[in-house]
Parts: C-alpha cells; structure tokens; sequence
C-alpha cells in the first residue's frame, strides 16, 4: 500500500516533503504509512488543508520604536535605554485604571497616617519637654569632653529650622537612590522600579519610587536646591506631618498626570525625578505669599514676586506639554503645581481640617485598647 500526493494535497505539518525533480511525488511503504498517519490523524480532522497558523503575538517594544526613545537619550537627565524593552497595552485606556485606584488610595493613606502621626507627636511632646529638662541638668553636671563629633551634630542639627530637618531626611532618600543608579548591575531594576511609565509591565510603584529618583547629579543637585529653599516657609504653613503628606502625595498624583499625558499622545517614555512634588511645594508657597520676592541663584541682581514666578512656571509648562517637549516632563510639572494650588485653596479645608473623625477613632484605640474578657464596665 503506497500514499501519494501529500505535498499537493497541502495535508500535514511539521514536514516538508518536496515532490522529485520529475514532477512526481514520493511513495510510502506499507511500514511507514501507518504510522505517519497516526501522528497526522489528529490534526487532519481539525483542519482539512492548509498549515495552522500560529497565535498572533503582541510583540514588545522599545519605548516608541525610535521617535520617542531617540528625544528622551538625548537628555542628559534620563538613563540611557538601549536594553529597556517596554510592554504598550492594546487598549491604553485600561493602562490608567490600576495607577488611578493607586494615586486615589495613597493619598488617603498618607493623609490618615500624617493625622494619626501628629496626634502621636503631640502626645508625646510633654514627655518629650521633661526628657529635654534632665537631660540639660545633666550635661551641667557631667565633665563635657572637648572635640566631641556627636556633640557638634546634635548642636548642628539643633541649629536648622523645622522645615530644613524635615526635608533632610528626604534629600537623603535622593542621594541614596542615586548612588543606586551607579551599580551597572542594578540598571534594570532601577529602570523598572525607579523610573514612571506607562508601558511598563510595572505601573504604580514607580509612581512614589520615581519621586526619590535621579539619573544625573546636576538634576538632583538642583532639585534638592529648590527643596531646602522652600523647606522653612512650608512646613510654616502646613506642619511637619501635613507637608510630608502632601508631598509624598504629590509625587503620585504628579505622575498620574504624567501617565494620562503619556497615554493620550501615544509619546512613551521614562520619567524620574522630584520635580513634581517640589512643585507642588513651590506652587503652595507661592499660593499662599504671592507677594514674596524670588531670585534665580545664578541671577541673584535679578528678582520678582513669587505669583509672577507661578504663572511663569505654569505657561512654560503647558507650552512644553502641548508642544511636545522632551528635556523635561511638563505634564507632571503641570500637574505638580495645579495640585499644589488647590491644595492651599480648597484642600486643607476639604482633607486636613475633616481628620476629626478618624482622630477620635485613634485616640479611642490608643485610650482604651482591646477590653479584657470580654465584660463592660
């Protein structure tokens, strides 16, 4: 028994068979048909001719195929992205659903922990003040050593505003992250986890990691500049715990809007720095004391009030997002500010002044806590 024609018939896969030089096709022994019949039977009942075609793949790419890659390696501020392969969504819509539901429960956590962590520093300002008392009383009786190094921090550290300790301990988050990015062995991590983008298989931790994260030391040297410039004269306004919850808070929304910026004008691209939070800082002083004189530290002779310094702020930005501007993010610079106006004008009334409630949950907690066998009073 002898098949014939399975070349021109198109049955099969997987095999190739070539028909002879002379047009003919080739034979197979009795042996060999049924066996190659039984590998085959499967798939002849399921597709009658033709090959199978193979499941369409959505294929990674590089953030944008080129355009968008090429204007962000040339700025000096983003780390290079020659292995970076980004994941774009068929449907970029629903890219924004899980970094929406983050930014929105975020900033409820960081709100209510800044509540609870003011009633705690409050509570514990009295024992605190009697602690400060013996500890006076004793370093007048105890022989002072000279040249000592814990000394003269303690005594430097003492002589900075409350803004200024605030905001230490962020730029020294910075400084650290950007040690980080020296190590070539985390390069991809740091790109993964450190850097915001929406085409990134990972969406919303780097929108608060991206925050503490910079790529070249003239962008966090300046970054951090601006930081300790303003520190004093927010915390003034908002108290240590509401300025570290509006500004952790800034960093995501900041980003959020970056996201949608992203999604909507196809642009994909990497994005890091503390950029938008700061602004939201500057944005909130300027708000607040639009009166106040400002000058740019390389042009000292010059000066301007701190409105005219916002809106100058506010239309470079849009001009920069509606352009397409690559060297900086200005979606989230844009989105930094507007966050940092209306918190000043409308927000501490509507979020800070309303954490009663959950006050008074806390301090039933902390006063009673967990009733003992179960009987009342």
């Amino acid at each position: 028994m002898a098949l014939r024609g399975w070349a021109q018939r198109g049955w099969g896969c997987g095999q190739a068979w070539a028909p002879p030089v002379g047009g003919g096709c080739p034979e197979l022994s009795a042996a060999q048909a049924p066996r190659l019949l039984g590998r085959r039977y499967n798939f002849l009942l399921q597709q009658k001719c033709g090959f199978r075609k193979a499941p369409r793949k959505v294929e990674p790419r590089r953030s944008d195929t080129g355009s968008s890659r090429e204007a962000y390696k040339r700025s000096a501020l983003i780390p290079p992205l020659e292995e970076t392969v980004f994941y774009p969504s068929p449907y970029p819509i629903r890219t924004l659903v899980k970094p929406f539901f983050f930014t929105v429960g975020f900033t409820g956590c960081a709100f209510g922990s800044a509540a609870i962590w003011q009633y705690e520093s409050l509570k514990s300002r009295v024992q605190s003040y009697f602690d400060g008392i013996k500890a006076d009383w004793l370093d007048s009786i105890r022989p002072q050593k000279e040249g000592d190094l814990r000394k003269e921090i303690n005594k430097w550290w003492n002589s900075l505003s409350d803004g200024q300790r605030t905001v230490t301990g962020i730029i020294a988050a910075n400084a650290l992250v950007f040690c980080l990015w020296r190590v070539p062995s985390l390069h991809r991590t740091m790109i993964r986890y450190f850097t915001s983008n929406p085409a990134s298989k990972v969406l919303c931790s780097p929108m608060l990691l991206s925050t503490f994260s910079h790529f070249s030391l003239f962008h966090m040297a300046a970054n951090m500049y601006v930081l300790w410039s303003f520190s004093s004269s927010i915390v003034n306004i908002l108290g240590q715990e509401q300025f570290v919850a509006v500004y952790l808070s800034a960093g995501v929304i900041s980003n959020f809007v970056s996201y949608v910026c992203k999604v909507a004008t196809g642009r994909y691209g990497p994005s890091l720095g503390a950029s938008g939070a700061i602004m939201t800082v500057l944005a909130a002083v300027c708000t607040k004391i639009p009166e106040g004189r400002l000058a740019i530290i390389f042009l000292p002779v010059f000066t301007f009030t701190a409105g005219n310094a916002l809106k100058a702020i506010i239309a470079m930005d849009t001009a920069g997002m509606i352009l397409g501007w690559k060297f900086f993010d200005h979606a989230a610079h844009l989105g930094g500010a507007l966050f940092g106006i209306w918190y000043i004008t409308y927000g501490h009334e509507l979020i800070w002044k309303n954490r009663e409630p959950l006050v008074k949950i806390w301090h039933e907690i902390r006063t009673n806590g967990p009733k003992k066998g179960g009987g009342s009073k």
